[in-house]
């Protein structure tokens, strides 16, 4: 049986819901971001409401209708694709996407604009950013191995982007970000 949860994006998020499964006495397969799959076929009223309070305690919902369950599998896709992955997907993130989650791509993205008001290319984006962000003040990677990982056209298609939703270029970011960090060791000493 598969469950879906609302807001499970991380490994603590997984290790809450183990700890909450493992406590009821459900056994699962595997939990992966915003799935649970049971061993058992079924689980009964009471175990149902019961796993949606411990969630709900948890930061987490249980998902029941299937148009909100496909936008959390999208976003939860996402997520992981730029998040987690060490590679860029090889094809197209719509091919992507579609391959993923069996589903036509204009299906998924109409569905996805309707239920978040976003589109997918800029949710997408949104998390790329966030990743360019964190990459740069790793300090692991230059602004061209960081577009050339998160799947940019060209370095100045990163910068403009970075700079469309952050109001800095990545150099301004980091260089800011330096003098913070400056300053709040001058502050401690």
């Amino acid at each position: 049986m598969k469950i879906h949860i609302k807001h499970m994006v991380s490994f603590r998020c997984k290790m809450a819901v183990k700890d909450a499964l493992d406590k009821m006495g459900l056994h699962y397969r595997f939990i992966d971001l915003g799935e649970i799959y049971l061993i058992e076929n079924t689980i009964t009223p009471e175990q149902h409401d019961h796993l949606k309070s411990v969630l709900q305690k948890i930061g987490l919902e249980l998902m029941e209708e299937t148009k909100s369950v496909l936008v959390e599998r999208i976003k939860n896709i996402i997520i992981e694709m730029i998040h987690f992955k060490d590679e860029w997907p090889k094809c197209k993130t719509s091919e992507y996407l579609s391959n993923q989650l069996n589903h036509n791509y204009n299906y998924l993205s109409n569905l996805f604009t309707e239920g978040t008001g976003t589109t997918i290319q800029h949710y997408i984006l949104l998390h790329k950013i966030e990743k360019v962000k964190e990459l740069i003040l790793y300090d692991e990677l230059n602004i061209t191995e960081i577009s050339y990982k998160l799947n940019f056209s060209s370095v100045a298609h990163l910068s403009c982007q970075f700079k469309k939703l952050t109001g800095l270029t990545p150099k301004n970011f980091k260089n800011n970000h330096d003098y913070k960090k400056r300053l709040m060791l001058e502050t401690i000493k």
